[in-house]
């Protein structure tokens, strides 16, 4: 639209000027016609012998000198009207400039725009927020974005060869070592329709949707595996039953020997994998919740006295504020007790003695929060191999371990709308962190300091 006016606006200066320069061209010609006469009306008097008065009547010079005063005064005029469209050209470029860095500012997709010497020419707040990175302008991109990623190799393209990338998702690294999915729009800036000057970037945060599409995911991944093993282990359950019944039989005639060291040994190995067979339909089982609201501060307060109570040589305690969130209330406790268990066990060979913290956080918005609780120890910490993989379905890297316990606990975490990770600690030992959505009756959050353990 702006453009339409701006270019309405030009046509009519041009129109304007193309008619002055007819004016003045016809002006010129009627001077030109007058001087001819007069010049062959100053001969004709010469030659006939006629006085000069008598030409005075009608002085040729005289109307000319009147013809040039009234080109003067329509050049002047011309000229006016030719000022004052330049100047409402001028104010509505300047309008149009301000209305558009104003859009660019706010606008909620990161704008990036870089010319064709690789240099950020400019960029919105927007950018420098989705990037994680101030002062954009006047860098090269490489340098900024990272030689080796994805995006900087798709802006050069973009550069080198005008190739154009529409909803483009890729990964990007931020200088604190966030990892982040952009959804990225990649077009060339050209000179008419040859040269490459530049390049614009559009890019979107789209972080949250790839966790929540994940998310989804596993529920649906979760409730296939539910459904398709929940019948096979029931079955292996009333075998294993059978097997462990005449086991006893044989150990109830009081046989002596090789039989009944093997009928013991029969119910000693059914006992086990009626345990594995248990956790499994425990985990692939559906979870019923109830939306009840449940306090978890005495929730926490038992796990924390029931692991205190099973390793006494572990110091362990929680702090922070601890909310309500809607769900079941012995289905958390059994999530979160095993989270603290782990912690322990994983601590008990800390060379100054093992520590767990459980600490609670309440991070509330405009419209929801959310239930931060970290269970922290001093442990070994989590192996690069091994972290990838631990809420994986029998995986473990205990010896007696059966694979499902953090496999449940994430279970149990995500019916309830939330979420569970795992990481590392810079000072060592790991920390497990669960998310779930509060009730609206939380009182807000509480800042709090970082307690080293």
């Amino acid at each position: 639209m702006f453009l339409a006016v701006q270019a309405e606006s030009t046509q009519r200066v041009w129109e304007i000027a193309i008619g002055a320069a007819v004016g003045i061209l016809a002006v010129l010609g009627i001077i030109l016609f007058l001087l001819r006469r007069f010049l062959q009306s100053t001969r004709e008097s010469h030659s006939q012998g006629i006085s000069a008065a008598a030409p005075r009547s009608e002085n040729p010079s005289a109307f000319m000198t009147a013809s040039m005063e009234g080109v003067i005064r329509q050049l002047r005029d011309q000229e006016k009207e030719l000022e004052r469209l330049h100047k409402i050209e001028r104010e509505r470029a300047e309008q149009t400039e301000r209305l558009s860095e104003e859009v660019t500012r706010n606008m909620p997709a990161g704008l990036v725009v870089v010319n064709a010497t690789g240099i950020i020419s400019s960029a919105n707040p927007a950018a420098e927020q989705v990037l994680g990175i101030r002062g954009l302008g006047f860098r090269r991109y490489s340098e900024v974005l990272g030689e080796q990623s994805e995006l900087t190799r798709y802006i050069g393209e973009c550069l080198t060869n005008g190739s154009i990338f529409r909803r483009e998702q890729v990964e990007h690294e931020a200088p604190g070592g966030e990892s982040k999915q952009l959804g990225v729009t990649i077009s060339p800036i050209r000179r008419g329709t040859e040269k490459i000057t530049g390049a614009i970037c559009l890019i979107t945060d789209l972080t949250e949707l790839a966790a929540l599409q994940q998310q989804i995911q596993l529920k649906d991944s979760l409730a296939a595996v539910g459904e398709l093993s929940a019948g096979i282990a029931h079955e292996f359950k009333n075998a294993l039953a059978t097997i462990s019944g005449y086991a006893q039989m044989i150990s109830a005639e009081a046989v002596a020997g090789e039989v009944a060291d093997s009928a013991e040994k029969i119910l000693e190995q059914t006992r086990n994998i009626t345990h594995v067979v248990t956790e499994f339909l425990r985990y692939a089982r559906p979870l019923e919740i109830s939306s009840e609201p449940v306090a978890l501060e005495g929730v926490v307060e038992r796990v924390v006295s029931d692991v205190a109570e099973a390793n006494p040589q572990v110091r362990i305690r929680f702090e922070g504020p601890l909310g309500s969130v809607a769900g079941d209330e012995g289905l958390l406790r059994q999530a979160l007790l095993n989270l603290a268990r782990n912690a322990a066990e994983a601590s008990v060979g800390a060379a100054n003695g093992g520590r767990v913290i459980l600490r609670g956080e309440v991070v509330r918005n405009a419209e929801s929060g959310i239930q931060r609780i970290t269970v922290f120890d001093n442990g070994p910490g989590i192996s690069p191999a091994t972290l990838p993989k631990l809420f994986r379905p029998f995986f473990t890297t205990k010896a007696n371990g059966t694979g499902l316990g953090l496999a449940v606990v994430q279970k149990i975490i995500v019916q309830h709308g939330g979420k569970v990770v795992a990481r590392n600690r810079p000072e060592g030992g790991a920390a497990f962190i669960v998310t779930l959505p509060v009730c609206r009756s939380v009182p807000e959050a509480v800042e709090l300091k970082k307690d080293s353990i």
